[in-house]
């Protein structure tokens, strides 16, 4: 990405204004399998700690997983790792939004299948003002 791109745009990841705040006042805290990265800010008298994360890519709050988004809200204080069990055989790894997508849920009916959907059993009837 041009130095541009790194100036004004948010959505492609992190800006130079929140590079050089996390160099002044983040400390690292860890990373996930995804490569987003995550800090911290310790609290001051006047105000409580303050987490974040820079995302590696596309800007997306789903792309956060579980344990990390419990220690993003505070859960717990220390990386996620040593508060969780291991994981079981039959758990699934998480996904991200997939809205928009070509992976997205698309009913039978929709535009992207086809557009045909089952016709009506006679058990709807329509509403025209004049019946009321």
């Amino acid at each position: 990405m041009s130095i541009l791109g790194k100036i004004f745009t948010w959505w492609n990841g992190a800006t130079i204004g929140t590079a050089i705040y996390n160099a002044r006042h983040g400390t690292r805290v860890g990373e996930d399998h995804q490569g987003n990265v995550y800090f911290r800010e310790p609290g001051k008298r006047d105000r409580a700690e303050r987490r974040w994360v820079i995302y590696n890519g596309a800007n997306d709050a789903s792309r956060v997983p579980p344990e990390w988004h419990g220690w993003l809200h505070g859960t717990f204080d220390d990386e996620p790792e040593s508060y969780l069990p291991p994981a079981r055989i039959w758990e699934k790894e998480p996904t991200g939004n997939l809205t928009g997508t070509a992976g997205a849920y698309r009913p039978a009916g929709a535009l992207e299948k086809g557009g045909h959907r089952a016709r009506a059993t006679g058990d709807y009837e329509a509403w025209t003002p004049g019946d009321a």
